[in-house]
């Protein structure tokens, strides 16, 4: 077999299976039948956006020319063109009583409980926020989601097709398998409430593997074909928006890990398309750039109040009362339909790597340019490119953006620990002879200051000499501290060898910082705080304005007794009127101590001193006593 043929067999045998969300309406595709729905655009600084290429005519040809566009211009693809109104209704109203007459009602998307039951006051007025700001920010058109789906279900029709676009590639000894998804549509506003909708999204999983004893000892070339039976597979990361690092990496043997024999089970975030390891409901919070300073202060405050006041429990339960994040939910709960082994349909791979043509060449927007200043629903940059035009990281660095970079493959391990064991062993002799050194160095220092010692009119150079032997000692204290840590670290690597030599398990989940995990069930959850929790922010918006308008003298007192009500009627239908009582108790208090601070600040320090000046008098006597 040559080497295309190895590495689709590679990417065959672990394959990962996809599952969706009831409701999803857009599955991977192959790039070309995309670009060939697709106009090309190009958008000018300062000027309006021009089209180079009409929908219909574009190739993956003209797709990599080169267009000598103006500095600072932004190229990008637009799949969607809209539909006349009345033929988009007739689609819908089309679908709709498909889905009744052909009994696919399960695949309607049923939405949880409200994302808003489950957080503060502060993000629902930034989340109220942040939906008023879709107005004035470039978005996607409202009848796009719907178009781009009638799109994708017309080419389903004509040919269903489930594409991945793999990439296999050796680094530092490792083997790493790519996994790249390409879907027409992310409808996660439109469709689950989410953040944004933007055209095109791509979305990768990566299976880090190493080969087999024999087969390493074998195989010297980092070009050598790899027999697919020799992989062992070790690591798995998904992509999960726009996050990097250790975080995204599990094991392969890690119980959170689904596997169906060698196929890791991804749990696809509805609309979002984001990866999760486990089914659920996930909580997504978008930090608004011009707010983050805000939102330092209050976490700030929030970790005193947690840590320093033992109030509202532990760090891990607290959640910002007032956190300056809006939070979506994003609903990967499998019960849809499943890609892959053992699911009602199965992928086709689709080689690609940097010498792509499609993938290398062109830089710019995978979709519409929707000229939104914090980019949410602007389309994303291919593969290999972000939308800046530099490289992504996971393309170019797959090993460190899985936090990868830092581990040592299992048959390079002993090696490595043994170069260890030999450096520190080398560090050890050089810090015991410099010790050795030093210590004749200050003893001979110290000889001579005692010869001056004795001579009354030698007071100055003593002196002086003293100094140098205060320095001398604490750098051989430092000498000797780094000798026994290092000797320390020595023990330490030996025992680990020995621990791999034994067999012993490797921590599989030390690098995990951030657990992202499913939100608790809140089917018990109050439907009346539901109920309030979703309406809070409206009732307190409008009831600003009528306290302005028709009691403006009284508007302080009629807010905080607005805000108090609906934070009240909120806690009782929780549960939770006990802790809010208590900390604005506690809260009240330390105000209180403020205030009485303030009036009284030199009554206040007087007293500390009498009793400073009795509890002296006190301890002085119970001295003289003895």
């Amino acid at each position: 077999m040559n080497e295309v043929e190895i590495n689709l067999r590679i990417l065959k045998r672990f394959e990962p299976i996809l599952r969706y969300t009831r409701g999803e309406r857009f599955f991977p595709v192959d790039v070309e039948w995309y670009i060939s729905q697709c106009s090309l655009w190009v958008k000018p600084p300062g000027k309006p956006a021009q089209e180079l290429v009409p929908q219909g005519e574009l190739t993956l040809e003209l797709l990599t020319r080169d267009w000598n566009l103006e500095q600072g211009s932004v190229l990008y693809l637009k799949f969607v063109e809209p539909l006349d109104v009345l033929k988009l209704a007739r689609q819908s109203i089309a679908e709709a009583v498909e889905r009744l007459t052909h009994h696919t009602i399960e695949e309607i998307f049923y939405p949880g409980r409200a994302r808003l039951a489950r957080v503060g006051y502060g993000s629902r007025l930034i989340d109220a926020l942040f939906n008023l700001s879709l107005f004035w920010r470039g978005r996607v058109p409202g009848d796009t989601a719907a178009t781009a789906a009638y799109l994708y279900r017309q080419r389903q029709a004509q040919q269903e097709r489930y594409c991945y676009y793999g990439r296999v590639l050796r680094e530092n000894g490792w083997i790493i398998l790519q996994y790249w998804y390409f879907y027409p549509f992310n409808n996660w506003r439109s469709g689950f409430f989410g953040v944004n909708d933007h055209e095109g999204d791509w979305e990768m999983v990566s299976i880090y593997c190493v080969e087999s004893t024999s087969s390493s000892e074998t195989t010297t070339s980092s070009h050598s074909l790899i027999a697919p039976d020799d992989l062992i597979p070790l690591w798995v990361a998904y992509a999960s928006h726009d996050f990097e690092g250790d975080d995204l990496r599990r094991h392969w043997t890690d119980p959170e890990l689904e596997k169906v024999g060698d196929h890791p089970v991804v749990y696809v975030g509805a609309g979002s398309h984001a990866s999760y390891f486990q089914k659920g409901e996930y909580m997504s919070e978008v930090e608004l750039p011009f707010l983050r300073p805000l939102a330092l202060v209050v976490d700030r405050l929030q970790s005193v109040w947690v840590d320093f006041l033992r109030q509202a429990g532990s760090k891990e339960s607290q959640k910002s009362f007032f956190t300056f994040r809006v939070p979506f939910v994003d609903y990967a709960r499998g019960d849809g339909l499943v890609i892959g082994a053992g699911g009602t349909k199965q992928w086709e791979a689709i080689l690609f790597d940097e010498n792509t043509p499609w993938a290398c060449r062109y830089h710019g927007l995978w979709g519409l340019y929707a000229e939104d200043p914090i980019a949410g629903e602007n389309a994303p940059a291919g593969p290999i490119y972000d939308r800046d035009g530099n490289f992504r990281r996971c393309w170019i660095d797959p090993l460190g953006w899985a936090g990868l970079d830092k581990v040592t493959p299992p048959h390079q391990l002993i090696p490595r620990i043994e170069e260890q064991l030999r450096a520190l062993d080398t560090q050890i002799q050089t810090l015991e002879k410099e010790i050795r050194q030093k210590t004749q160095e200050i003893q001979r220092l110290e000889v001579i200051h005692q010869a001056l010692a004795t001579q009354p009119q030698q007071q100055k150079a003593c002196l002086d000499l003293n100094k140098k032997i205060t320095i001398a000692a604490k750098d051989l204290w430092g000498s000797r501290r780094e000798l026994a840590e290092t000797r320390r670290v020595y023990q330490l690597v030996q025992s680990y060898r020995q621990q791999i030599l034994d067999g012993k398990p490797p921590l599989i989940r030390a690098h995990i910082r951030h657990r992202h995990e499913p939100l608790p069930d809140t089917s018990n959850l109050n439907i009346l705080a539901e109920g309030v929790a979703t309406l809070s922010v409206g009732i307190l918006l409008i009831g600003v304005v009528l306290l302005w308008w028709f009691e403006r003298p009284y508007f302080l007192i009629g807010l905080a007794v607005l805000i108090g009500s609906l934070v009240f009627i909120e806690a009782g239908f929780r549960g939770q009127l006990a802790r809010l009582i208590n900390s604005i108790s506690i809260g009240l208090a330390i105000v209180s101590a403020f205030v009485l601070l303030f009036h009284f600040f030199w009554q206040i320090v007087l007293v500390g001193v009498l009793f400073a000046g009795l509890f002296l008098l006190w301890q002085n006597f119970r001295e003289l006593r003895r």
